[in-house]
């Protein structure tokens, strides 16, 4: 039950999965300290450091997490581990006594801060496939149907829809990929005491067996290491983390704007789901804003900023370890992966529900579409031979007119302009300029790429 008489984040019960709040919660990374310890006592066992018996009751307190226990202990303490490590021990009266041999804390922390890593990438990445999913049968079903393309906010030639959202899809496949890669590549800290060395596990058990002690605890772990670390592991795995969540925020935001641009009444191709008691304004009751493309914007530029952060925690930290940056990671890890969380639920639920208004479409083509036929015009005069500079100009000054005409909310004159022009007619018949209008043919390769690109993310997830 939330206590909402006093602050509670967003991202405690507004933005963000339950899974993810699991993830990032303070139950679920006390447990994960305690499974890192039960590792480390697994290990020294080898070495005759830890009994069978002490391992058992360690693994069958693991789950026991008495948070308010812990936090009594942190007031006088005021370090969260050692107040969980004592309260871990004091469950464990016949192995308390041997956990966290040879450990300095971010032995625990760190490497149990890669595995909360590992998990969260691992959940946004289940929900960046459900998007492309739901965006490929978007484009698959809107190739080859021709609409407005925009440069500069202004009409500029024809594309399809399919297209646009393959410009989108194909962004977020690639992203998916660096997903994949960042989780091959998450390293944990490993156990190396202090300052790097492992000098106090050395001395436990020999420095000739440093080596296989850790590649044993990496195995029971379930995660890699780093060769090299000082008292944390470094900070520049959190800075690449966060800027590949940054990279998805980036496209995400674009596809939001874009579809708030569509969803203006003026264009109205696109509209995002509206419940049918939804309210868009408490002033004014027509209003159809579209929320979850706001709050997708919105939210994506709050991951933007977190790297920034990021990048100080590996910057300035001085030597083997100052504490510049442990406050700040306590929020920015978790919202960050909460935040991208909301992100591609939101999107989802987006592209799911969105309504796409053809009529609206083909209005906006009729009306702007036949400047583009200029162009066709253009290449169709120069291969007549005329002369270039001329044809544009003339095409310029009669493109002129039909803005004026369209502007005043009548029908685009440009086609009967350009053949009634002596110019063109001399050159071109009705029929062919007729043809060169025919913007529905003046898509290029619009609808075979992104049948490409849609068939190449179906690929990834055979």
């Amino acid at each position: 039950m939330q206590n909402f008489d006093q602050f509670q984040s967003p991202f405690s019960w507004r933005y963000g999965s339950q899974a993810m709040r699991i993830i990032w919660s303070e139950t679920y990374k006390r447990r994960l300290w305690r499974r890192v310890w039960v590792g480390l006592a697994k290990a020294q066992s080898r070495y005759g450091l830890v009994t069978s018996s002490q391992i058992a009751e360690l693994e069958a307190h693991a789950a026991d997490i008495d948070i308010e226990k812990a936090q009594e202990i942190e007031q006088s303490l005021r370090h969260d581990l050692m107040a969980e490590l004592r309260t871990y021990a004091s469950q464990c009266p016949i192995a308390g006594g041997i956990l966290h041999l040879g450990a300095t804390s971010m032995d625990i922390e760190d490497n149990a801060d890669a595995l909360r890593i590992r998990d969260s990438l691992n959940l946004l990445k289940d929900k960046l496939a459900d998007l492309l999913s739901v965006l490929v049968d978007k484009i698959e079903r809107y190739a080859a149907v021709p609409a407005m393309a925009f440069t500069h906010l202004q009409p500029a030639e024809p594309t399809t829809l399919g297209y646009r959202y393959a410009f989108y899809a194909q962004d977020l496949a690639d992203t998916y990929e660096r997903f994949n890669d960042a989780l091959r590549n998450i390293k944990g800290k490993g156990f190396k005491g202090a300052v790097g060395t492992s000098a106090s596990y050395a001395e436990l058990i020999g420095v000739e067996h440093l080596d296989e002690f850790e590649t044993a605890l990496s195995e029971e772990l379930g995660i890699r290491f780093f060769d090299v670390a000082t008292q944390t592991y470094p900070r520049i795995q959190d800075y690449r983390v966060l800027s590949l969540l940054a990279e998805l925020a980036a496209v995400l935001h674009k596809m939001a704007f874009d579809f708030r641009i569509l969803q203006m009444p003026l264009i109205g191709e696109l509209s995002e789901p509206f419940g049918s008691r939804q309210v868009g304004s408490s002033a004014m009751p027509f209003k159809r804003n579209p929320i979850e493309a706001e709050k997708i914007d919105s939210l994506a530029r709050l991951v933007a900023s977190y790297p920034g952060v990021a990048w100080g925690d590996a910057a300035l930290s001085g030597l083997e370890r100052t504490l510049d940056d442990s406050a700040n990671r306590r929020v920015i890890l978790p919202e960050a992966f909460l935040a991208c969380d909301e992100l591609l639920q939101s999107m989802k639920k987006l592209i799911e529900g969105q309504s796409v208004d053809e009529t609206a479409i083909q209005r906006t083509a009729q009306a702007y579409a036949p400047f583009a036929a200029t162009e066709r015009v253009l290449m169709a005069l120069g291969k007549k031979g005329a002369d270039r500079q001329e044809a544009h100009e003339r095409l310029r000054d009669l493109a002129m007119i039909a803005w004026n005409a369209v502007r005043e909310g009548e029908p685009n004159p440009l086609r009967q302009l350009i053949q009634s022009d002596e110019f063109f007619a001399s050159r071109l018949s009705s029929d062919a300029i007729e043809s060169l209008f025919d913007v529905d043919t003046y898509i290029g390769a619009a609808e075979k790429r992104a049948r490409i690109v849609a068939a190449r993310i179906r690929s990834l997830f055979r």
